[in-house]
């Protein structure tokens, strides 16, 4: 199965991924691990294009097609093998990021970003995404050493979490809202169970 986590900054969608990978790892259950943009080498080369605060001047459908670029490389090099071998891969962060931020933050549309995407992804949706259900207002991010994304205003992440409440409603069930505890361990357990449910782990 292929399973994805997806949050605003901040939320802790990171450290829950590996939390999991914990779990997985002490339960004896195999997985790959990949995140977005990155997990490749030309994914990685991207990924330091799209996060540098100093590219100021990047236009929104720049930044739309660096991010799918990244994803088809991924999407060939690691993502689709792992599946045809029958292995479980787990994704940080993948196409309704793309839908989030750019669609609707940006304003580009989702339509518009589906069709950049589409050639890149060819086909590929999750299986189940776990979406970490917190405001950015909300959120633990801080702006120390923050990369080019994570400088946006409020505002743009405001629209960010609007983004994916939208999209969870025409997801039919793909997408599951976690609500994050201040206890971390507490949060992977309610990720855990959802993920049970869908099948994805034991």
């Amino acid at each position: 199965m292929f399973v994805t986590f997806e949050g605003c900054e901040g939320v802790g969608k990171s450290t829950q991924v590996r939390l999991v990978r914990e779990y997985l790892e002490r339960t004896g259950q195999a997985a790959v691990y990949v995140r977005e943009p990155g997990s490749t080498k030309i994914s990685e080369q991207i990924r330091d294009v799209i996060a540098n605060p100093e590219n100021t001047e990047m236009s929104d459908i720049t930044e739309a097609m660096l991010f799918a670029a990244s994803r088809a490389q991924l999407v060939r090099e690691v993502i689709r093998p792992a599946l045809e071998r029958g292995e479980l891969v787990i994704c940080d962060r993948y196409i309704d990021s793309s839908v989030a931020y750019q669609g609707y933050a940006r304003g580009m549309g989702v339509e518009k970003i589906k069709q950049i995407n589409a050639p890149a992804i060819d086909g590929l949706l999750p299986d189940v995404t776990i979406f970490l259900d917190l405001r950015p207002s909300e959120s633990w991010r801080t702006l120390k050493n923050s990369d080019r994304m994570e400088q946006e205003s409020a505002d743009f992440h405001d629209r960010v979490y609007e983004g994916y409440i939208a999209e969870i409603a025409t997801s039919n069930g793909r997408i599951v809202p976690i609500k994050p505890d201040f206890d971390k361990k507490v949060t992977c357990e309610r990720i855990l169970e959802a993920l049970r449910e869908k099948g994805a782990i034991k």
